[in-house]
């Protein structure tokens, strides 16, 4: 079957438009992207399980929901669901064979908006096992390939959800971010990853209060992240902490003109790559050419947020995912194992500590952010991490420095520590020596969502980046 490509990357509010004119139908756009995803995924091993039956029934009841005027927000468009996320009845492996079986008995409460909101779960995303890594590579289901270059991954923990949307084999996908993992899929592909602040969209019932986590949208523009996003946002049941002021964002926006924006290379200690930081300061000049401001400034950070950071992910693993170490300590990925193991020995002076480098943090960044619109700055430190890497190779370098290779590469994680600020990531260009995407981080005040979409899509409708360029499969 010959595959309309134009079809299979169609935005969703395109496709949504199409829908009510009766000049596209659900199921066309669905058998599309179906014949994409058999035709590409050999390739990319993006995808765990999928429900094409299904979601066919599923799209023909959309198509007579157009035809009756009933039509939901999202009625009719494809969406990966990440398989970290809780379906009910459905089998939801986290990337683990000790969750190879595992059928949660309810539903992610965004996830659940999703779908009652008419999206189709046509399939389910790979993730890296228990979403713990920036790189999707797991004993159950191997390794997931990046759409541009197949040698390199597509990121993580969401690193299939940020391959299925390059890769046109779905209009949106959901993900989940606790140290980065929207945000360095979406840089990784060349896509748009929003993580929300924290609250604004309701956690699940399996990680209540997580101040680090996160759960978002990953699209091809900054439009359908809106769309997601208004569904997946307010308060619910399931989450103490969801806010009850939800924020309505548009799908067009203003411009920035007249903006000042703050940038930092490296966050204060960050090694980034010299392609990373060519295509960052070309972001900067094309946000000066639409009339905005930018001034690079002196975070002030330090290795300091590193460590906070890690102690805070080994504790919080190790509370939820320890008691699996004895059973499944031989079938793990290694990498997870190391984190499993560390978190057994912080104690509760060690966690809390990281409230003081929290507090430290915002009173360095919150000056900042009061005299700018929105920090920049890069999302990966690197221009693409190979497939089959290693969190614990201890010899991985960026400039011919030696860095952390499980967190050393990735600017997105002092975000989460920082879980209040909204952080978008979009593309900002390719690298010549991996042809692997690079992505921008764009940071608001807290709960600032409106000013993150508005500078985000100001710059994408400069940059257009799907209009030069798709990965060839």
């Amino acid at each position: 079957m010959k595959v309309d490509l134009d079809l299979c990357y169609i935005s969703g509010t395109d496709a949504l438009a199409a829908f009510k004119a009766k000049t596209l139908s659900p199921v066309e756009l669905l058998d599309a992207q179906i014949a994409r995803t058999e035709a590409v995924n050999p390739k990319l091993n993006a995808i765990t399980h999928d429900y094409f039956d299904r979601a066919r029934g599923q799209a023909r009841q959309a198509e007579d929901a157009y035809a009756k005027g009933t039509a939901r927000p999202l009625e009719g468009l494809t969406c990966g669901i990440k398989d970290w996320h809780s379906v009910e009845g459905e089998i939801t492996t986290q990337g683990s064979r000790a969750f190879a079986d595992f059928r949660p008995d309810q539903t992610a409460p965004t996830v659940e908006r999703l779908l009652n909101a008419g999206a189709i779960m046509h399939f389910r995303t790979t993730t890296s096992e228990l979403a713990h890594s920036g790189v999707t590579n797991t004993p159950l289901w191997g390794t997931s390939r990046n759409p541009w270059n197949q040698d390199y991954s597509p990121g993580g923990s969401s690193g299939g959800s940020g391959a299925v949307i390059a890769a046109g084999m779905s209009v949106l996908a959901d993900g989940t971010d606790g140290g980065g993992s929207i945000r360095l899929p979406a840089s990784a592909n060349g896509v748009v990853g929003y993580k929300p602040p924290w609250g604004r969209n309701p956690l699940d019932r399996e990680h209540p209060g997580e101040v680090v986590l996160h759960y978002g949208p990953i699209t091809r523009s900054v439009a359908d992240a809106a769309l997601m996003q208004n569904v997946m946002s307010g308060a619910h049941p399931a989450d103490l902490y969801s806010l009850r002021e939800k924020v309505v964002l548009p799908t067009t926006f203003e411009g920035i003109k007249g903006w000042k924006i703050a940038f930092s290379m490296d966050l204060g200690y960050f090694e980034v790559d010299q392609e990373v930081q060519k295509n960052t300061r070309a972001a900067v000049e094309t946000l000066r050419g639409l009339g905005a401001t930018v001034d690079e400034v002196d975070v002030g950070w330090t290795v300091e947020v590193q460590d906070a950071f890690e102690v805070t992910w080994q504790a919080v693993f190790h509370a939820l995912a320890g008691d699996l170490l004895p059973r499944w300590h031989n079938e793990l990925t290694p990498s997870l194992v190391a984190i499993l193991e560390k978190g057994k020995q912080h104690d509760v002076p060690t966690y809390y500590g990281v409230q003081k480098v929290r507090f430290d943090m915002y009173q360095k960044l919150q000056p900042i952010l009061e005299k700018y619109d929105v920090l920049i700055c890069p999302t990966m430190a690197i221009p693409g991490l190979k497939a089959q890497h290693s969190d614990l190779d201890p010899n991985f370098t960026i400039n011919g420095k030696k860095v952390s290779a499980f967190i050393g590469w990735i600017m997105t994680y002092p975000f989460n520590v920082l879980s209040q600020c909204p952080v978008m990531s979009v593309p900002t260009g390719f690298s010549a020596s991996t042809n692997i995407p690079t992505g921008m981080q764009i940071v608001g005040r807290t709960f600032d969502d409106l000013s993150v979409f508005r500078a985000a899509a100001a710059f994408e409708a400069a940059t257009r980046p799907w209009a030069h360029r798709r990965p060839d499969l």
